[in-house]
């Protein structure tokens, strides 16, 4: 599995990966506490983070978080330097 991520909220850790064409698929979520399955998915069956949301609403925040950082790594936040300019 390349890309595994791994995201943090409410005491949850949801381990996921992005597969092709930028697809989430969610692997596990675990208790961060002592790493006890919350949610367990069949291997070769990954839900993609739609489905999870559907499967799983109550952990609105914990997908929430899993979306933030997948746009944070396909499209990285602008830093502002001497390479680039602010148009304002």
């Amino acid at each position: 599995m390349a890309d595994v991520r791994r995201t943090e909220v409410d005491g949850l850790h949801v381990t996921w990966h992005v597969i092709q064409h930028h697809l989430i698929a969610i692997v596990a979520v675990e208790n961060a506490c002592d790493a006890s399955w919350a949610v367990c998915f069949d291997p070769g069956n990954y839900p993609d983070l739609a489905r999870a949301r559907e499967l799983h609403p109550e952990l609105t925040r914990l997908w929430d978080a899993v979306r933030h950082e997948f746009w944070d790594k396909l499209i990285p936040p602008l830093r502002l330097g001497t390479e680039y300019r602010a148009w304002a």
